[in-house]
């Protein structure tokens, strides 16, 4: 049974907590940022040229006949998600082949996938 001296009252702010945590709280730009990425990781095509990127470079046939969709298609996915500097591009010749910018993009799918993977095991299932 809970004791009703040991509930704070309503609208009880923890200071010592709160300027603990402030000192380490990402900044609104850095939370932009992220909400931008995340928001680009929110498509299904997008997340799997990030994941078929992350096992080797490609160009933009390579990934349209890859996914199944037009090379306009993927070449718009991929236009937003080197805005974003989530993919690099290099040039070889007439072709353009793209890549994971960094090992940070790469880290952050291989955590994505297996956060989902998870709750696919445990039945929490999205649409």
């Amino acid at each position: 049974m809970i004791n009703r001296s040991d509930v704070p009252p309503a609208g009880f702010v923890d200071e010592a907590r709160v300027r603990r945590v402030k000192r380490s709280l990402v900044s609104f730009e850095g939370a932009l940022g992220l909400a931008e990425t995340f928001s680009l990781l929110g498509d299904a095509t997008r997340t799997r040229i990030l994941h078929a990127l992350s096992v080797d470079e490609l160009c933009v046939s390579d990934l349209a006949a890859l996914l199944e969709v037009s090379p306009s298609a993927a070449s718009h996915q991929l236009r937003l998600l080197r805005d974003r500097r989530l993919v690099a591009v290099r040039r070889e010749g007439k072709r353009t082949y793209y890549r994971l910018d960094d090992e940070h993009i790469r880290t952050l799918v291989d955590m994505g996938l297996s956060h989902a993977a998870e709750d696919g095991r445990r039945g929490r299932r999205r649409r």
